[in-house]
């Protein structure tokens, strides 16, 4: 591996941990991202300088979030893996799995927590603040769902506008006040 694909794979490990997974699991999908073929647990082994264990846990943990797949070759008893999917699908599948672990948790505290007559004045002011929390939730979650139904052009289209987005905003809001 050259000093860039190291460096590469080295920083996917800290993305990783950032997304919910640890290091070497990170490291692992950043091999894999880059690598032309499929490789084996004992490619990513020797390639990451881990033990064979290691990277099978790392699997396990890489496809319960759905990232890779398991492809085989004739007359090769070995199994050999790759990223499921387009680097959109990826994104998609993070998304998704972080929404499950760490959204949909908060949505549910909050939902029970909404769902009480405040006892007194402390508590009112804290479900005030809750609602705030689980509307935005809500709303970020929503729109979220909308565009995993976009096709990565489309996306890809979508994030090139940027800035462009909250002039059109800004321009409606002109119109509508001067109407």
């Amino acid at each position: 591996m050259t000093d860039k694909l190291e460096s590469f794979v080295m920083h996917c490990g800290e993305m990783g941990s950032r997304w919910g997974f640890n290091r070497t699991v990170g490291q692992m999908y950043g091999l894999l991202i880059i690598s032309e073929e499929p490789l084996s647990a004992i490619q990513i082994s020797e390639a990451l300088n881990i033990s064979r264990g290691n990277v099978s846990m790392g699997i396990k943990e890489l496809q319960s979030w759905r990232l890779v797949q398991v492809h085989h070759k004739p007359k090769d008893r070995k199994e050999y893996y790759s990223p499921a999917g387009s680097i959109w699908d990826m994104a998609i599948r993070v998304f998704e799995e972080r929404r499950k672990r760490e959204v949909d948790p908060t949505l549910s505290l909050l939902r029970d927590n909404l769902l009480d007559e405040p006892a007194n004045s402390q508590e009112l002011y804290a479900q005030e603040r809750m609602r705030e929390i689980h509307d935005l939730l809500e709303t970020i979650t929503e729109w979220a769902s909308e565009l995993q139904g976009l096709s990565p052009d489309k996306l890809n289209t979508l994030m090139k506008l940027g800035a462009g987005v909250s002039k059109v905003i800004d321009m409606k809001d002109r119109l509508l006040k001067n109407d």
